[in-house]
């Protein structure tokens, strides 16, 4: 089995991975920062598990990870709503900034350190041919930069976009919110799956892309590996257009919703890069309607996408395989076929 991921020619797509144990008297703020958050899949002094490829893969129970989900969301949303009942005030829009992002940035801490115990148990897939890609000594500094402004601007758009001060933050309706959850991630997924293809199969966008393809076997932060030019679209561009694709639709959303469905997102985007040995990944309001089509999105569907490099990917949806399926991108799964899920031994997605 490969200890280590192979390297190109250029110095800078290296994936070779060694600062975790070398001087730390050398290591930068973004070393500590990243090294602080608990990013590190292996534990000290054992393996990981590895499985063969023939072993069942564990099913989990998919209304755990709504309810870690919805848990981890309500948490701003519980604050403000309790600050604005018992103050009678509005919260200034600066001031909702910081404390939905503070949670945020918390919430994301805890589902790592999470995949990571979880990875200890259930192992990785592909685990018996190669470990899993850790952040490269020449992308310290970028995956800890990504890490901080993604999530950072994506919520300071969405607060100038969609915040209004004198609404309460758990006033909405939760029958539409169930709705629109599932809606927004097949939005969000119809712009980003047409935007990965291409830059799949135009020579001229792989380029901005190739970056994040440089790991095979990708760590849950490898997801924000990325050149800049990938990085705006996915900050800015797909978060925008499914915005106001719901808003042309007649759904649109208040700040509040926005952020609950945004955590389903983000979800869906770590732990689809986790490559967790376990069959489940995106959870939806609609994976009832998306399993019964065959277009629910699982860990493997991502870490498959990943494994085969630039135009033999397949699985470009990254919230569902609805459009894959649709227009003929679906690649077949191999740990994850139907006759190998254990229905048996079932994981429940820990809440802390």
């Amino acid at each position: 089995m490969a200890t280590q991921p192979t390297t190109t020619g250029n110095p800078r797509d290296s994936m070779v991975s060694t600062w975790r144990d070398g001087d730390r008297s050398q290591w930068t703020s973004s070393h500590w920062l990243l090294d602080l958050l608990g990013t590190r899949l292996k534990p000290h002094g054992r393996n990981v598990p590895v499985y063969p490829k023939t072993d069942k893969i564990p099913f989990v129970r998919e209304w755990s990870v709504h309810l870690w989900i919805m848990l981890h969301a309500l948490i701003p949303h519980s604050l403000h709503q309790a600050y604005m009942v018992y103050t009678g005030r509005t919260l200034h829009p600066i001031a909702v900034f910081w404390l939905y992002t503070t949670t945020f940035y918390g919430t994301g801490i805890h589902l790592m350190q999470t995949i990571r115990r979880l990875g200890w148990v259930y192992g990785f897939l592909d685990g018996d041919k190669h470990e899993r890609d850790d952040i490269p000594d020449v992308g310290v500094r970028r995956v800890a930069a990504e890490l901080l402004s993604v999530p950072t601007l994506r919520l300071a758009m969405s607060v100038y976009l969609c915040y209004r001060p004198e609404e309460l933050p758990l006033s909405f309706n939760w029958g539409w919110l169930a709705l629109e959850i599932g809606v927004y991630s097949i939005t969000v997924d119809f712009w980003f799956y047409w935007y990965h293809r291409l830059m799949h199969s135009v020579p001229a966008l792989w380029k901005f892309h190739r970056t994040h393809h440089l790991t095979k076997h990708p760590h849950p932060l490898l997801g924000a590996y990325a050149d800049h030019e990938q990085e705006f679209m996915d900050i800015i561009g797909i978060p925008f257009l499914a915005y106001g694709t719901l808003w042309g639709l007649g759904l649109p959303l208040s700040f509040y919703e926005w952020y609950i469905c945004y955590q389903y997102v983000v979800f869906s985007e770590i732990i689809g890069h986790s490559g967790l040995r376990v069959h489940g990944g995106a959870p939806s309001t609609l994976n009832w309607f998306l399993e019964m089509c065959g277009a629910e999105l699982v860990i493997e569907d991502h870490d498959l996408h990943h494994r085969y490099g630039w135009r033999k990917s397949h699985n470009y949806g990254k919230q569902t395989r609805l459009w894959d399926r649709i227009f003929g991108t679906c690649r077949e799964r191999i740990e994850g076929h139907p006759d190998n899920i254990d229905y048996v031994n079932r994981v429940t997605f820990p809440l802390f």
